[in-house]
């Protein structure tokens, strides 16, 4: 998991993803793909717990929540942050190998955003990230994530 520390991120507030993924593939193809967005700090969590934890800490702009995972299941993480996911502070992307199920309805229907069946896609991802934070190859910093 990336600690973070109290160095200012040059993408500023917001310009933070939060994937909260178990999957070591999957957190592999985050990873690769956010290299091309410099601005862009990633945060890793491989458990739910950690992954709220975060969440409350830095308000990333976007979290990628597989819906399950070792400890607690991204259903209870989306409950745990549903103020902030209310007051629009975190986009959420609900992953999952399975097939849709009525935790995804449920995790929709408390504010997660999106559902993406695994494995990810680089498009889509880039796609979000555009959608999140404007144009993240943009010079200028982020000032923050955008109401969507």
């Amino acid at each position: 998991m990336n600690t973070p520390d109290t160095t200012p991120t040059a993408g500023g507030p917001g310009a933070t993803v939060l994937c909260v993924e178990d999957e070591p593939l999957s957190m592999a193809l985050v990873g690769a793909t956010l290299r091309a967005y410099p601005r862009i700090r990633l945060l890793e969590a491989v458990n739910g717990r950690d992954g709220v934890r975060l969440a409350q800490a830095h308000r990333p702009g976007l979290m990628l929540l597989d819906m399950q995972l070792p400890d607690i299941d991204g259903l209870e993480v989306v409950r745990s942050l549903s103020e902030l996911i209310a007051e629009r502070a975190i986009h959420v992307v609900l992953l999952t190998g399975e097939p849709f199920s009525i935790e995804v309805v449920k995790a929709m229907s408390l504010g997660a955003h999106e559902y993406w069946p695994k494995p990810l896609s680089q498009d889509r991802l880039a796609s979000v990230l555009q959608r999140v934070f404007g144009n993240p190859h943009d010079p200028r910093p982020v000032s923050g994530a955008r109401p969507l």
